[in-house]
């Protein structure tokens, strides 16, 4: 099934949000957007709405292919949970290793954690330190009530006022 209008908005301003986020922060990310990513040892396969590569960027930087038989899974796994709640695919992203999930279901961005072989709720994201949860959702509510252009202006002013002066 195709996904919505308001299913792609949101994960599109989630992907811009991440770039906003890596330019202010002066990280590197590397966005393979719903890549679709097997193992066949595992004999499964995953596709998120979109994934990013950050604290790994380096080892897949110039790959044309990421195989995760000897790469490492992406770094943060969005998910837009509109109308099915994908709790289901928390499970098959631990079994892959992936460190940390965004879901986001139009009202509330939710980060967990990988723990051992479980996720659990984080306030904070490993990927981009300082960036709540909290904020993450304010920014996405204000984003629905402005344009793109000026939401991103927005974006931008809230990073570099909270988060340019952080180390990385």
């Amino acid at each position: 099934m195709s996904p919505s209008a308001e299913h792609e908005r949101y994960n599109l301003m989630i992907a811009d949000l991440i770039g906003v986020l890596a330019d202010v922060m002066n990280v590197e990310v590397a966005g393979l957007g719903a890549a679709t990513f097997r193992r066949e040892d595992l004999e499964r396969g995953f596709e998120a709405d979109s994934c990013f590569y950050v604290q790994n960027f380096e080892r897949v930087r110039s790959k044309e292919r990421v195989d995760l038989a000897t790469d490492p899974p992406p770094d943060i796994v969005i998910v837009i949970e509109i109308t099915n709640p994908s709790i289901s695919k928390l499970a098959l992203f631990a079994e892959f290793g992936v460190p940390e999930v965004w879901r986001y279901d139009g009202s509330r961005l939710e980060i967990s954690q990988l723990r051992g072989s479980r996720y659990e709720a984080s306030e904070e994201s490993a990927a981009f330190p300082g960036v709540s949860a909290t904020a993450l959702t304010q920014l996405l509510q204000q984003g629905k009530a402005l344009g793109r252009t000026g939401w991103l202006r927005t974006a931008r002013v809230w990073a570099k006022e909270h988060l340019a002066q952080r180390p990385s």
